[in-house]
């Protein structure tokens, strides 16, 4: 690779690398990752579920031995199977786009990896049908990414980023708030209040897909 390609590879470009745009208006940073388009998304379609999906779907990229987008063809794997996503959002030696030339239009610098997680190698079954054991595995492998990484459907998309996003971001602050005020962490007196009501349902508090984890209460 001669200088001026290098030179040109180190070079920011907003249409090629990722990087944090701050919006005035909320005093938050927005992530832009706009060489995301060029990923293989034909759009929005939504389709009635399936009763009958195939356990090992020729259709679907992240069976075994399966061809990716990109080409990469997937092990055959029997369990648990992490990669590093083929179109991620971010990448971990994008260049730095300065500061901005105007308070209005401020952008800083986001460096990450993304990866991907297949939680069981067929396609019919999610992790809430999963035998216990195989659920351990994908609980271990979560543990063994917060180890590295912090050192921070039946698939699960991994972000290990050099900035902390706003909506975790507020959420620690609403937790540090809280425990001050209380004298007690947020999540586990709230898991502890749910335990002893034997909630089935619990008080939706944003996503109704997100989970939250705590340790496990003794009474």
């Amino acid at each position: 690779m001669d200088t001026t390609e290098t030179e040109s590879k180190n070079q920011f470009d907003p249409k090629e690398h990722q990087h944090l745009r701050y919006n005035p208006l909320r005093d938050t940073w927005v992530l832009v990752s706009a060489h995301r388009m060029k990923r293989p998304w034909k759009g929005q379609v939504e389709k009635v579920p399936e009763d009958n999906v195939p356990r090992n779907d020729p259709n679907n990229p992240l069976c075994p031995r399966s061809t990716r987008a990109n080409g990469e063809e997937n092990p055959d794997y029997d369990s648990t199977f992490l990669f590093d996503n083929d179109f991620p959002a971010l990448q971990p030696d994008a260049p730095d786009p300065g500061s901005g030339h105007h308070p209005l239009f401020q952008t800083k610098p986001a460096r990450g990896v993304c990866k991907v997680m297949c939680f069981h190698p067929w396609s019919d079954i999610t992790l809430p049908l999963m035998q216990p054991g195989d659920i351990r595995k994908v609980i271990d492998k979560w543990a063994e990414l917060i180890q590295e990484l912090g050192s921070t459907y039946p698939w699960v998309q991994v972000w290990a980023s050099s900035f902390l996003p706003n909506e975790p971001a507020l959420a620690e602050r609403c937790q540090r708030e809280y425990k001050q005020q209380h004298g007690e962490p947020m999540l586990v007196q709230y898991g502890r209040m749910e335990a002893q009501a034997q909630v089935t349902q619990p008080h939706s508090h944003g996503n109704e897909y997100s989970n939250l984890i705590t340790h496990r209460f003794e009474f």
